[in-house]
């Protein structure tokens, strides 16, 4: 249970990453496109939340 819980927090780290990535890379080719934009941000938030709560759960699993 925890290498599957590090695995997914080690991918949905990435995954965070990625969407940053491609919002900053958006926002200097086409600085017009806000609701693509926005759409990233919310997706980048989304999995922020996703990646705390399994990091919070991997540390309470490994805590007890």
């Amino acid at each position: 249970m925890i290498t599957v819980l590090t695995i997914l927090t080690g991918l949905s780290m990435l995954a965070t990453l990625g969407v940053l990535l491609a919002g900053m890379l958006g926002m200097t080719r086409t600085p017009g496109d806000s609701h693509r934009s926005n759409r990233l941000m919310q997706l980048r938030v989304t999995l922020q939340g996703v990646t705390l709560l399994l990091f919070a759960l991997l540390l309470w699993l490994l805590r007890g």
